[in-house]
C-alpha cells in the first residue's frame, strides 16, 4: 500500500511539472545545425509547406539581451514569433495579465518574474522598456551608447509558467526582433511545430532533414526538456528501489512466520511424512502457503492504496496550498509495478523459509 501511494505521489509530481512543458514547447522544434540561425527562404518555405500532417508552424527568432526600465535592469532573452505562434502554443493558457501582442508593432510579452523585478507597469506608453543587443564586434568604441543597438518597446502582456520561464523569456514580434537583431527576413532562430494527432515524427523528422541538408537538429518535447525528464525518471526509480528495500526488511516476517509454523506442525509433519509424503511435497505446503500470504497481503494492500489515491484525486483531501491538493496520478502502471515486486519478493522469502524443512526435522 505504502509503495503504491508514494509511486502514485512521484507520478503526480512529475505529471504536474511536465504539465508546463506540455504548454510552452512545441511538438517539434528545429534547431540550426551550426550557429545561431538557419536560412528558411520563401522556396524552402514552400517545400516546407508541403510535409504533411504539420498542422501548424512558427518562425521563432531567440537572443540574449539586455532590458532597461525606469533604470531597473534585466539580462533575459528576446523571442521572436509571428502571427502564427498562437495555433503552435496555447498562448492564452500562459497569458497572465492583458493582451497578447499585435503582429508588426513594437509591442512586448513579459514573464512575471521578471515584471515584478523591474516593478514594471503594464501598457506604459511614457516610460518604453528599453531593449538593447550588442553590435556586430568592429574594433574597440569609446562611445558606449555605439554599441549597443537599442530599440523600445510597450509591454502589451504579461505571461506566467513558471519561475523560471517567467524570467528567461520576452516575446516580441519577429520582425521586431530581426530589426533589433540585424538579421535577414530569412534567417530564423528556429522552427516550432505543431503536429497532427495521427502523425508519424519519424516520417516528418526525415522529410525535414532531407529538406534541410541534415544541417538542422531536430527535437521533440522530451528531447527540448532531457534535463528534466530524466531527473524526473531518476527519482522516480530512486524512490522505488528505497521502498523495495523496505519490502524486502518487511518479508523478513514472513520468513518468520513460516518458520514459526513449520516448528508448529513439526507433529504433524512427521504424521504425513511417515504417512508417505517426500520431503519436496511438504516444503511445497509451506511453500504455496508463504506465496498465498504475500500475494493476498499485496492485493489488499493496492486495493487499500487504489482507493487511497482514488480518493485523493476525487475530494483532495490533502493540500500543498489552500487551492492546490497534493498530486497524484492513478495509473495501472503502478499497479502493475507493485504487484510484481511483491510477488517475486513473496516467492523469494517463502522458497527461503520453505528450505527448513530438512530431513533431520521430520526424523
Amino acid at each position: 500500500m505504502s509503495l503504491f501511494i508514494v509511486l502514485s505521489g512521484f507520478s503526480g509530481l512529475k505529471e504536474f511539472s511536465l504539465q508546463f512543458t506540455n504548454i510552452f514547447d512545441s511538438d517539434l522544434k528545429v534547431y540550426p545545425g551550426s550557429g545561431k540561425t538557419f536560412s528558411f527562404s520563401a522556396e524552402k518555405e514552400a517545400e516546407f509547406q508541403e510535409i504533411k500532417f504539420i498542422e501548424a508552424y512558427s518562425r521563432i527568432i531567440e537572443e540574449r539581451i539586455f532590458i532597461q526600465y525606469k533604470n531597473k535592469n534585466e539580462i533575459t532573452y528576446i523571442k521572436g514569433v509571428d502571427s502564427i505562434y498562437p495555433q503552435v502554443i496555447p498562448v492564452d493558457s500562459i497569458l497572465f495579465l492583458s493582451d497578447w501582442l499585435i503582429p508588426d508593432e513594437n509591442e512586448v510579452v513579459l514573464g512575471l518574474t521578471t515584471a515584478n523585478k523591474l516593478s514594471l507597469a503594464n501598457r506604459d506608453y511614457i516610460n518604453p522598456l528599453e531593449l538593447y543587443v550588442p553590435k556586430p564586434f568592429s574594433g574597440q568604441k569609446l562611445d558606449p551608447s555605439k554599441a549597443f543597438t537599442k530599440q523600445n518597446a510597450v509591454v502589451s502582456g504579461i505571461y506566467h509558467v513558471n519561475e523560471e520561464l517567467d524570467s528567461k523569456y520576452i516575446f516580441t514580434d519577429i520582425n521586431f526582433a530581426q530589426s533589433l537583431l540585424s538579421l535577414d527576413p530569412s534567417e530564423i532562430s528556429a522552427l516550432e511545430l505543431k503536429l497532427s494527432p495521427e502523425a508519424d515524427e519519424e516520417a516528418i523528422r526525415a522529410a525535414l532533414y532531407a529538406l534541410f541538408d541534415n544541417d538542422v537538429v531536430i527535437k521533440n518535447r522530451i528531447q527540448q526538456n532531457d534535463a528534466l525528464y530524466k531527473m524526473l525518471n531518476t527519482e522516480n526509480i530512486a524512490v522505488y528501489l528505497i521502498f523495495t528495500l523496505v519490502l524486502i526488511i518487511a518479508l523478513f516476517n514472513v520468513i518468520g512466520s513460516i518458520i514459526m509454523m513449520i516448528l508448529d506442525k513439526k507433529s504433524n509433519m512427521k504424521t504425513l511424512f511417515n504417512l508417505g509424503a517426500t520431503l519436496r511435497e511438504i516444503r511445497k505446503i509451506f511453500f504455496l502457503q508463504g506465496v498465498l500470504m504475500t500475494t493476498l497481503g499485496g492485493l489488499l494492500g493496492i486495493s487499500l492504496g487504489v482507493l487511497a489515491v482514488w480518493a485523493q484525486v476525487e475530494f483532495g483531501y490533502i493540500q500543498i496550498t489552500e487551492t492546490l491538493p497534493y498530486p497524484v496520478d492513478l495509473k495501472l502502471i503502478n499497479v502493475v509495478i507493485v504487484f510484481l515486486t511483491i510477488t517475486v519478493l513473496g516467492i523469494l522469502a517463502s522458497k527461503i523459509a520453505a528450505t527448513r524443512v530438512t530431513e533431520k526435522l521430520l526424523q
